[in-house]
């Protein structure tokens, strides 16, 4: 009885984690790219610091999901997993996973610290907030991602159709620092933690002799920041309290009915985590008018003007050539 139920579960969590994949791949991406396409083409974003830890967002979010369609699609193709027999997908999938987890959290702390200079009162903080920083900060956490993902490689191993860390060492160090901390409290904490700040800053915002655009710029993107990371903190912490657990209890398939409850609440929790790279362009629309209003206009207008351009372009181009055709066979028939 056991055994069979256990098996059942085992089926439910990964046809539920197949069918979340396409969902969680399509909506994600969709979203990713306009995020970037909206930040990049409208005007008020351009050169500024918050904007720019969005896109790097949204460009790391798009690696980890392309990493995951990837696995499925190989899944699908092959009848199982590629990382439970092949090493390269095994040590390959979470290295991209572990980088661009980190990258996508540390992009996500950078706009909560820099709304929060950005907007403060003092002028020596505000001026902290420049676009060379926030180069220097996106690049120096994609060095540390980049990094840090190399002890997976060298610990990831096969083990009866399983593919995991075995060493004793490295999986404390994942129990006890990289989930619960570096992926989790971390991240977490400092993100709530200024983007609290921030928020309480634009509040006393209209003491500060400054342009009404600008003012209205900050009041926007320290809401939408706000919004996020009360979303990052939902969809992250749950994942990271069941991996830690994972390790900790050293789950494994020798009590299969206990695997498999586990498998089925990871499966959840990598649903709800995944949502956390593909929810971001959908939260902004949510939580501001102002910024729906912009999507449209960047969407519908611009996107019009351009086409529009472009038709003028290709008939200008198409006429003078039908003239010269209609010549030469003139002249032919002369």
């Amino acid at each position: 009885m056991d055994s069979s139920t256990a098996l059942n579960i085992l089926l439910i969590s990964q046809k539920y984690g197949l069918y979340t994949s396409y969902i969680v791949l399509t909506t994600g991406i969709i979203g990713n790219f306009l995020n970037i396409f909206i930040f990049t083409n409208f005007k008020a974003f351009q050169n500024n610091q918050c904007v720019l830890y969005f896109v790097t967002e949204s460009i790391s979010n798009i690696c980890q999901l392309i990493t995951f369609f990837l696995i499925r699609l190989l899944t699908i193709l092959n009848g199982i997993d590629p990382a439970s027999s092949i090493l390269f997908w095994c040590k390959f999938r979470p290295m991209m996973i572990a980088s661009c987890t980190l990258i996508s959290f540390s992009a996500i702390s950078f706009s909560a610290c820099d709304q929060y200079l950005s907007t403060n009162l003092q002028f020596n903080l505000r001026k902290l907030s420049t676009i060379k920083l926030a180069k220097i900060l996106i690049l120096i956490a994609i060095i540390i991602s980049i990094l840090h993902s190399i002890p997976f490689c060298i610990f990831l191993e096969i083990r009866a159709s399983v593919c995991a860390v075995f060493n004793p060492k490295m999986s404390q160090y994942l129990s006890f620092f990289y989930y619960p901390i570096l992926s989790g409290f971390l991240p977490i904490f400092i993100a709530s933690l200024f983007s609290i700040l921030a928020y309480r800053n634009v509040r006393r915002i209209v003491r500060r002799q400054i342009p009404i655009v600008r003012r209205r710029l900050d009041r926007q993107l320290t809401a939408m920041v706000l919004i996020r990371i009360i979303a990052f903190v939902i969809l992250t912490l749950p994942y990271g309290i069941q991996r830690m657990y994972t390790y900790l209890a050293k789950i494994d398939q020798s009590n299969l009915f206990i695997y498999a409850i586990n498998n089925l609440v990871g499966a959840v929790m990598s649903s709800l985590f995944n949502l956390n790279h593909a929810t971001c362009f959908y939260i902004f629309m949510v939580s501001s008018s102002r910024f729906r209003r912009q999507v449209k206009y960047v969407l519908v207008k611009k996107c019009c003007q351009r086409l529009k351009r472009w038709f003028c372009c290709n008939k200008h181009q198409v006429y003078p050539n039908m003239q010269i055709q209609s010549m030469v066979s003139s002249i032919e028939l002369e």
